[in-house]
């Protein structure tokens, strides 16, 4: 079951740092970006998820690192990044909810930020401690 969640981690982790440093490069064409991305407030809404997604990939690799190599604390920090990578997901998507703003380019990635790791939790929170791999 996990070696999916594995997979979409080390997708999603690298993604996430791949985003920033596009966004902060400014290489995010305009048609392709959400409503008033140039409004100041959004921008700043927009980086305010830096530090959720930066630690929520450093705990991420970090976790399929110390898995690779059999270490205890590996299912841990794995249950840690994606716990936070589905509550970044939860976060926007409520923001574009209370805006009314429902825009499939950015629900999708938002959406997927918010269910891809479910499974990976249950299964993390349902076996005993010592048989997490």
């Amino acid at each position: 079951m996990l070696r999916a969640t594995k997979g979409l981690m080390l997708v999603t982790d690298v993604g996430f740092v791949v985003y920033f440093a596009v966004t902060g490069l400014g290489l995010i064409p305009l048609e392709w970006a959400f409503a008033d991305y140039a409004n100041p407030l959004m921008v700043d809404w927009n980086w305010s998820f830096l530090w959720i997604d930066l630690l929520a990939s450093f705990t991420g690799l970090t976790s399929l690192w110390l898995l690779r190599r059999g270490r205890a604390s590996g299912p841990s920090l794995m249950l840690v990044s994606l716990v936070l990578t589905m509550a970044s997901g939860l976060m926007a998507i409520a923001f574009w909810t209370l805006r009314g703003d429902f825009s499939l380019a950015w629900w999708i990635p938002n959406l997927y930020l918010m269910l891809f790791p479910v499974p990976g939790i249950i299964c993390l929170t349902s076996q005993p401690v010592g048989s997490r791999t």
